[in-house]
């Protein structure tokens, strides 16, 4: 039995295929998430995303957004999503750098801007995580 997996983002499908196993990071912790699960609705957290097809581990990072399960489908409907091997580092740092920098003279922007600026720096820092776990 194996479950079926769609990551999904405003400007993309960025994950769609058959795997064994996912784990999620959730507001409220990582969740495992096998065949046969129970349905579920739950509110992503920006982290690490890891997937498993046949015995091997693929890592992405995730934005905040929401996951649903429902039978053997995992849909993760997310702010944004990236492979780890697309992960470019040192793009990366420049936009938490310049999103952090913006953050500074937060007393001038809305806040809808502060928001979306502290969404990039999590991102960010989920990205980083991922590419860089292996050290």
């Amino acid at each position: 039995m194996a479950l079926t997996l769609e990551i999904v983002t405003p400007e993309a499908r960025v994950y769609s295929d058959t795997i064994d196993t996912v784990v999620i990071p959730t507001v409220e912790g990582e969740i495992g998430i096998l065949p046969g699960h129970i349905p579920l609705l739950t509110q992503v957290e920006s982290g690490e995303l890891r997937v498993t097809k046949g015995g091997a581990v693929h890592h992405l990072a995730v934005g905040k957004g929401f996951a649903e399960v429902q039978g053997d489908k995992v849909s993760v409907l997310a702010e944004s999503a990236i492979e780890e091997e697309k992960i470019d580092e040192s793009a990366v740092e420049k936009a938490m750098e310049r999103a952090e920098e913006a953050l500074r003279g937060k007393e001038s922007l809305d806040p809808a801007e502060i928001e979306r600026l502290e969404g990039v720096v999590r991102f960010a820092v989920a990205q980083l995580g991922v590419k860089r776990r292996r050290r």
